[in-house]
């Protein structure tokens, strides 16, 4: 059962409409962010307590995901980060399959194996990791 409260959609309306565009088709139409495919990640806003829902690219490895916290390079992690590091239970929609999942922050190790998967998806990871100071952390998501 995906997780419940009331959503709240992004502030920024690219987001938002990406989000809408994809569950209105039932998760048919939206795909693609970037020109590369992506998944609807939901996360339970840590102060608010309502969902938030966040496209982000698709890095898979059997049921397993992949997500990245870049924000293009910025020098902060996006809210989306600290809200699954509050609560680890999240949502992620693949297409039409909703399912749930809990997210950890990958360990060294780990995000060493997932990197190569995730800059196949997304070579500009690289350049976002080279842009900034921070570690960009990469989050495992573990189906439930």
């Amino acid at each position: 059962m995906p997780i419940d409260g009331p959503y709240e959609p992004s502030p920024w309306g690219p987001i938002a409409d990406q989000v809408a565009l994809y569950e209105s088709s039932g998760g048919t139409d939206g795909l693609l962010l970037e020109g590369q495919p992506c998944v609807i990640l939901w996360t339970k806003g840590r102060r608010t307590g309502a969902v938030r829902k966040t496209p982000l690219m698709r890095v898979a490895d059997g049921d397993r995901y992949a997500v990245v916290a870049s924000m293009g390079g910025a020098p902060d992690h996006p809210v989306w980060f600290h809200n699954l590091v509050a609560d680890s239970d999240v949502s992620l929609q693949d297409g039409p399959d909703l399912r749930d999942y809990t997210a950890q922050v990958a360990t060294p190790e780990e995000k060493a194996e997932w990197w190569p998967r995730c800059t196949e998806v997304w070579p500009s990871y690289d350049d976002y990791q080279a842009s900034t100071d921070r570690d960009i952390p990469v989050i495992v998501l573990d189906p439930r």
